[in-house]
């Protein structure tokens, strides 16, 4: 597109020791973030695999899985998947993730009848400061755009971000939650992604 970017981490992911069940009695794997992923070894990689959204998938297929099928967009997504696609008898449903999942999907898919296995596989951290070239480009008023993928790294963001100037930049939100985890902040104005997905947050830059 022509834009040069900055990146700014805000989260730092931790692998958790887990106890995974057997592949043999699990129907289907839930993935709502690809930062689970490495958490699964190759004897699951023919279970089927749902994920939250293509590049999720992506990501499962160029880890090993053969078996993807993508939501294509939210938690929401993903559970009318799951619903669709999988019998609560046809065996139990592995929900791997971090410890705080942005969106709960094991009370609504119990509530459907389906035996979750939840599992936290990594956890997250939030970095201490701003790295020092993306400080020094906001006081110099460079960054005119700052792209946010989740309701998490938004609320990091917000306390590492209080005492950089905002007035003149544009938050770009990948979903509505995203949005609202900003809006402590003094921004130019906060726009959201017409869908929970990459392409369609890099449309707002079009």
């Amino acid at each position: 597109m022509g834009l040069a970017s900055l990146i700014a981490p805000v989260l730092r992911m931790e692998p958790c020791p887990v106890r995974l069940p057997s592949p043999a009695g699990v129907q289907a794997i839930l993935v709502t973030s690809a930062a689970a992923l490495p958490a699964l070894p190759a004897s699951f990689h023919a279970t089927r695999l749902l994920a939250v959204g293509d590049a999720t998938a992506s990501k499962a297929r160029a880890a090993g899985f053969t078996a993807v099928h993508s939501a294509a967009g939210d938690a929401q997504a993903l559970l009318a998947l799951t619903t669709a696609s999988c019998a609560p008898k046809a065996g139990s449903l592995l929900l791997p993730g971090a410890a705080d999942l942005a969106a709960d999907l094991t009370t609504p898919l119990r509530q459907h009848g389906f035996r979750v296995i939840r599992r936290i596989v990594y956890r997250t951290r939030p970095a201490i400061i701003l790295p020092a070239d993306i400080h020094a480009a906001f006081h110099a008023g460079t960054i005119k755009h700052v792209l946010v993928y989740s309701p998490a790294s938004a609320r990091a963001f917000v306390r590492l971000a209080r005492s950089v100037p905002l007035g003149g930049v544009e938050a770009l939100a990948i979903s509505a939650a995203t949005a609202a985890a900003l809006a402590p902040l003094r921004w130019r104005c906060i726009r959201v992604a017409s869908r929970p997905n990459q392409d369609a947050l890099l449309e707002l830059l079009s």
